[in-house]
């Protein structure tokens, strides 16, 4: 009797505790990324992946939707920005082979690495130096100097970060990759670069694949092609970069652990791979590209395949962005932004001018 009187009690107090499933987010992921596939076919000239961080953080703050978006939404939409952003950046190593790299030669290659490092570190050390939040400073650096948003969410899975500082981080940089669509061909003919050096300066300077390719068609197809490529020669630097942060992480948390004498034997487990899978996969992606053989057909298709993909993890990241926290900090963040583009600017446009 006892038995009998505890199961109805127990099912209600389950029923009560049960958090919500991932479907309802997965849905509004697949909502939001028809609904930026329709923006980019309406205008062009923006790129989907920025459609679909827009309409994730307009989501996030819509009376009526909000709700839904932090509630019953929030684990689906959680997934959408970790798990498929790590499928997405996996098929981005198709876009790359090792034959593209060495045929820019290597002025153009030692170009691309000092434009990265001098980016990455100077906006990791203004941005401590400013007092940004959490792993905001590294995550901001990221998304600068590599590829946007798809480089902000693989260092963040293995850094760990906040869902709050990636999506504020996401935001930021979507944002000035976004406004580089209208500046940058403004400055094509005044700084005297022809077409193929605009394409260069535009692929190395500018942050999303997306953006770039947006930026560097106002120029005809010759500064696309020299666009694409310099900016896949950012994207392969990718993985020794997310590479670089898993080290790091992990050997603060030996640090850690070997300070706190009472440590338990579990947490050993916790230290994060050297080089995460998805990175593996990255560059194994690179090497089929590279071997020549894949059909142009099913090249296309994965293209499509990781800009769905992305553009879903986007929507999630974007969902994520509370207005009112990044207003506090806004005047930081953005601050951080303008000089970080200024920096990437500046050192992309000297390299473009050094080795051509």
């Amino acid at each position: 009797m006892a038995v009998i009187n505890a199961r109805p009690g127990a099912a209600r107090t389950g029923t009560a505790a049960a958090p919500p499933g991932k479907l309802p987010g997965l849905a509004m992921a697949v909502l939001g990324v028809a609904l930026a596939w329709t923006v980019h076919r309406l205008v062009p000239a923006v790129p989907m992946l920025t459609a679909a961080v827009v309409l994730g953080i307009a989501a996030a703050h819509l009376p009526g939707v909000k709700a839904r978006v932090r509630g019953v939404g929030r684990p689906g939409l959680t997934l959408a920005g970790k798990r498929l952003m790590r499928v997405g950046v996996v098929l981005l190593g198709l876009k790359l082979s090792i034959g593209d790299v060495l045929g820019v030669g290597w002025a153009t290659v030692a170009m691309v690495l000092v434009v990265v490092t001098a980016t990455f570190f100077g906006t990791l050390w203004l941005g401590r130096r400013l007092g940004l939040r959490g792993d905001q400073p590294l995550l901001i650096a990221t998304g600068y100097s590599i590829c946007g948003a798809s480089a902000i969410g693989a260092v963040s899975e293995v850094s760990g970060s906040d869902e709050e500082d990636v999506a504020t981080s996401v935001a930021l940089v979507t944002l000035c990759g976004t406004l580089a669509i209208a500046v940058l061909p403004l400055l094509h003919h005044p700084l005297g670069l022809d077409d193929s050096q605009f394409g260069r300066w535009v692929g190395a300077g500018v942050h999303d694949v997306g953006q770039v390719v947006a930026t560097a068609q106002t120029a005809g197809p010759t500064a696309l092609g020299e666009a694409v490529l310099v900016k896949l020669m950012r994207v392969a630097l990718l993985a020794p970069l997310v590479a670089a942060v898993a080290v790091s992480v992990s050997r603060r948390r030996a640090h850690a652990r070997a300070a706190l004498a009472d440590e338990g034997p579990a947490d050993q487990q916790k230290r994060p791979p050297l080089v995460p899978l998805f990175v593996l996969g990255f560059l194994a992606m690179v090497a089929v590209r590279s071997t020549g053989l894949v059909p142009g057909g099913v090249l296309d298709g994965a293209q499509h395949v990781q800009e769905l993909l992305l553009a879903a993890a986007l929507f999630g990241l974007g969902s994520a962005v509370h207005l009112p926290s990044l207003v506090r900090t806004g005047g930081r963040v953005a601050a951080l932004g303008l000089c970080s583009w200024v920096v990437i600017a500046g050192v992309s446009y000297a390299g473009v001018l050094l080795t051509t």
